[in-house]
């Protein structure tokens, strides 16, 4: 069976509102629009994809991100494996640190090699969600 690299990052916000909602026409377009942040990397010659539920983060990446192939796999890989460590014991320190920021581990062995699109969009990801949450996770300050 294929191994699978499943990141699926949600930030849920939770509005305390009335009891009924009604959908309208600007509710179906951010639906729209928060479907098109979403973010998979899979193909049938790799067993690895990553799955990333961002909302603003593919626009964010197209537009802020440097190009594939400005960073080396090999800094990829190795800046991404201190994020996944750092990620990971936030996921389970949920008493200090937001667990609706940090939902789920994420299985990423840097003994394996995943490809260079998904260290770099798992990279971009972490850098992302640094700018935008106003975290930092390691001692590197996110750049671009």
């Amino acid at each position: 069976m294929k191994k699978i690299l499943v990141l699926a990052v949600s930030v849920a916000f939770l509005w305390s509102c009335g009891s009924t909602y009604k959908t309208t026409d600007k509710d179906l377009a951010e639906v729209n629009v928060s479907e098109q942040d979403t973010v998979r990397i899979a193909s049938d010659k790799v067993e690895y994809e990553i799955i990333i539920i961002e909302p603003g983060f593919n626009s964010w990446l197209q537009a802020r991100a440097q190009p594939e192939g400005y960073y080396t796999q090999e800094f990829l890989e190795s800046r991404n494996a201190i994020y996944v460590t750092a990620w990971n014991n936030r996921v389970l320190d949920p008493s200090r640190f937001d667990p609706n920021l940090y939902q789920m581990q994420i299985d990423y062995n840097p003994m394996i090699d995943y490809g260079y699109e998904v260290n770099y969009k798992l990279y971009y990801y972490f850098i992302y969600f640094q700018i935008q949450y106003k975290q930092q996770l390691t001692n590197f300050v996110p750049r671009i």
